[in-house]
């Protein structure tokens, strides 16, 4: 299957659906992140005399560990649909595929970003982030 490529224009009209999926993705994450720490806290906590313990607030923690995971997935799954590759899931960054002279690059935005403004090449990565035009 063919890569779709963006030119900036079509970049930016489509941050209008990318921006609340990315932000979506990245408050996902963090919850993510959040229940994994407290599930770990209550494993060693088990794993000492598991005294004390809500065996409520255990599935509780779980459910949402699930939840986020899923709406992690979601946000991925629907970016990817729109032909938007995800790079970074904690900072909100991502690339759209681009041609420059015939060559493929990305066009780089990252949340908190008025517009796509940035591009770079396959193998440089956001580092190597260069201001547009092409």
């Amino acid at each position: 299957m063919a890569t779709r490529t963006f030119t900036p224009a079509e970049a930016n009209a489509l941050l209008e659906r990318v921006r609340p999926l990315v932000e979506r993705l990245v408050e996902e994450r963090a919850t993510a992140l959040a229940t994994r720490v407290r599930r770990a806290e209550l494993s060693a906590k088990v794993g000492g005399n598991g005294g004390g313990i809500d065996p409520h607030g255990v599935a509780r923690i779980a459910a949402a560990a699930d939840e986020a995971a899923a709406g992690v997935r979601a946000a991925v799954e629907e970016l990817h649909a729109l032909g938007v590759e995800v790079k970074d899931l904690d900072a909100g960054l991502v690339d759209f595929p681009a041609l420059r002279d015939g060559e493929r690059v990305y066009l780089c935005w990252q949340l908190g970003e008025d517009e796509v403004a940035w591009w770079h090449g396959l193998e440089e990565g956001s580092a190597g982030r260069r201001p547009l035009p092409l």
